[in-house]
C-alpha cells in the first residue's frame, strides 16, 4: 500500500511541475507552438496518476486528492492568464458595478465609463498588437476582448465579479481573479469528495482535482464556469429537492450551460417532484435577474444574441456541428443537432436513474458538446465534474478534444479539418468505452446469475 501511495504522489508531483512549466512557457495567445507538447505530457501524467490512485486506501487517497488539487492550483497561479483574456472582462464588470453602474448598460469603450479606466486594463499605445491588446480608440488599447460590446455574463456571475472586486486590494490586477478561481477549483474537489464519500468512491474526485483542463481553464484563466460547476455539484449531491432546484437555478444564472443537467435531475420524477425542483430554480433565476432588469431592461441579455451568431451556432456557419456537417448540408446540421440533444434529454428523463442524477446529466451534457463541438474547452469543465461523480472516464475525451482544437486553432492550423477530427475521435472514444463497459457488465451479470438447475432442486 505504501508503494502505491508513493507512486501516486510522485505522479501528482510530476504533473504539478509540468503545469508550472506550461504556465511559464507562454500560452495560446503568446507562443502556442510550445503548448501541445506540454499539454500532452500533462494529460499523460494525469491519466497515470488517476490509474494509480485506484489502489490507494480511501483515507489516504482523500488527502492526496485535496493536496494535489491545492498544489496544481498553486502551480497554475504562477503566471498570468495564458490561454484566455476573459478574466479581464470579469475584473472590469466588478469595477463597473462597484461604481454603481449596471454592467449591462455600456460596453467598455463607452465614453460614459472613461473615468473608470486605468493603465492596467487600458494601456496607452497608438498600435495595439493583437492578440494581447485590442484597440479602444483615442490612443488607448485594452486587454479585454470585444471592448465594443456589452457584457454577456448572467447575474450570479456578475455578483461573483463584484464580490471579488470588493475583496481585492488596490493594484492587485489579475491575481485576485485567479485566486478566486483556485478557491472554486479546490472547493469543487472538496464538494466531490463529500458527495462521493456517501454515494460512490471518493478516489474518483481525482478526475476533477488533477485534470489539467481544470488547472489551466479554472485557475490560470479563472473562467467563471467553475462557479457554475461547484453549484451544480452541490445541487446533485443534496437529496432535498427544493434546495437542489435553488442551487441549479443559481448555477444556470452563472453560465447557461448547467441547464443541460436538468433532464438527469428530473429523470422519472412525478409532477409534484418536478415542481419542487423547477419552482425554486425559476425563482432563484428571477430574483437574480430582477435588480439588473430594473436598471437595464432587456439589456440584461448583453451580447448573448450576437455571441451565438458570432460563434457559429446558426445553421449557416462552419464552426459548429462539425460531426453532423461531415454528412449533412449546413442547413440540416443545426436543426438535427437540436433534435438529437432533445431526444437524448427525453430518453434520460424516461429511463434515467433518479438516485444517480449525474449519470443522465453526463449523457446529455456530453452529447450536447459533442454535437455542437465548441472550440472553447472550458465549456467542458462541467463534463469533468460529472465524470468524477459518475466514473465513466471515456467522457473525458470531450474536454480533451476541445483542448486540442483550441490550442491547434491558435497555432493557425485549419479548424475546418481539426474540428471534425478532434471531436470525431472523442466521440469514438466515448462509444468504445460505453460498449466495453456494457460488455463487462453483461459478463459480470452472467457470472453472478443463479444456476437454474440449482434453483429447481431447492425444496
Amino acid at each position: 500500500m505504501r508503494v502505491r501511495t508513493v507512486c501516486t504522489s510522485v505522479l501528482v508531483a510530476a504533473l504539478t511541475a509540468v503545469v508550472a512549466v506550461t504556465i511559464r512557457s507562454g500560452g495560446s495567445e503568446a507562443r502556442p507552438q510550445h503548448l501541445l507538447y506540454w499539454y500532452a505530457a500533462a494529460w499523460a501524467l494525469f491519466a497515470a496518476a488517476v490509474w494509480a490512485v485506484r489502489t490507494v486506501p480511501v483515507r489516504t487517497a482523500t488527502v492526496l486528492v485535496l493536496a494535489g488539487s491545492a498544489a496544481l492550483s498553486l502551480a497554475a497561479l504562477s503566471g498570468p492568464p495564458r490561454t484566455s483574456s476573459d478574466m479581464y472582462r470579469y475584473a472590469w464588470d466588478g469595477r463597473v458595478q462597484a461604481a454603481g453602474i449596471s454592467p449591462y448598460a455600456h460596453p467598455p469603450n463607452a465614453p460614459e465609463l472613461a473615468k473608470l479606466r486605468d493603465r492596467w486594463l487600458f494601456p496607452p499605445g497608438q498600435v495595439c498588437m493583437a492578440p494581447d491588446l485590442h484597440p479602444l480608440g483615442g490612443g488607448f488599447c485594452t486587454l479585454m476582448n470585444r471592448p465594443g460590446v456589452n457584457t454577456i455574463y448572467p447575474p450570479v456571475a456578475e455578483g461573483w465579479f463584484l464580490a471579488v472586486h470588493a475583496l481585492s486590494p488596490d493594484g492587485a490586477r489579475h491575481k485576485p481573479t485567479q485566486i478566486a478561481g483556485a478557491l472554486l477549483a479546490v472547493g469543487t474537489s472538496a464538494a466531490l469528495l463529500l458527495v462521493l464519500r456517501r454515494r460512490g468512491d471518493p478516489r474518483r474526485a481525482a478526475l476533477w482535482a488533477w485534470c489539467p483542463a481544470v488547472s489551466f481553464a479554472a485557475v490560470n484563466d479563472a473562467h467563471v464556469d467553475t462557479l457554475g460547476v461547484l453549484l451544480t455539484v452541490l445541487a446533485l449531491g443534496t437529496s432535498a429537492l427544493p434546495r437542489r432546484g435553488a442551487l441549479l437555478g443559481a448555477a444556470i444564472a452563472v453560465k447557461l450551460l448547467p441547464a443541460v443537467v436538468l433532464p438527469g435531475v428530473l429523470a422519472r420524477r412525478g409532477p409534484r417532484d418536478i415542481a419542487r425542483i423547477l419552482a425554486p430554480a425559476v425563482l432563484v433565476i428571477a430574483l437574480a435577474y430582477l435588480p439588473y432588469v430594473l436598471t437595464s431592461g432587456f439589456g440584461v441579455l448583453g451580447y448573448l444574441p450576437g455571441y451565438l451568431q458570432e460563434e457559429g451556432y446558426e445553421s449557416g456557419s462552419v464552426r459548429r456541428f462539425a460531426l453532423l456537417r461531415l454528412f449533412l448540408p449546413d442547413s440540416v446540421a443545426a436543426p438535427l443537432a437540436v433534435i438529437l440533444i432533445a431526444l437524448t434529454a427525453v430518453y434520460v428523463m424516461r429511463r434515467g436513474d433518479p438516485t444517480r442524477p449525474w449519470s443522465g446529466a453526463l449523457l446529455v451534457t456530453g452529447t450536447a458538446l459533442l454535437l455542437t463541438s465548441p472550440s472553447y474547452y472550458w465549456y467542458a469543465l462541467l463534463v469533468i465534474a460529472l465524470v468524477a461523480l459518475d466514473g465513466r472516464w471515456e467522457w473525458l475525451a470531450v474536454p480533451l478534444a476541445g483542448t486540442v482544437l483550441y490550442i491547434s486553432t491558435s497555432m493557425a492550423l485549419p479548424s475546418e479539418t481539426l474540428q471534425p477530427w478532434s471531436y470525431g475521435i472523442g466521440a469514438g472514444v466515448v462509444l468504445t468505452g460505453t460498449l466495453l463497459r456494457a460488455h463487462r457488465h453483461r459478463n459480470q451479470g452472467e457470472r453472478t446469475a443463479p444456476d437454474p438447475a440449482a434453483t429447481l432442486s431447492l425444496p
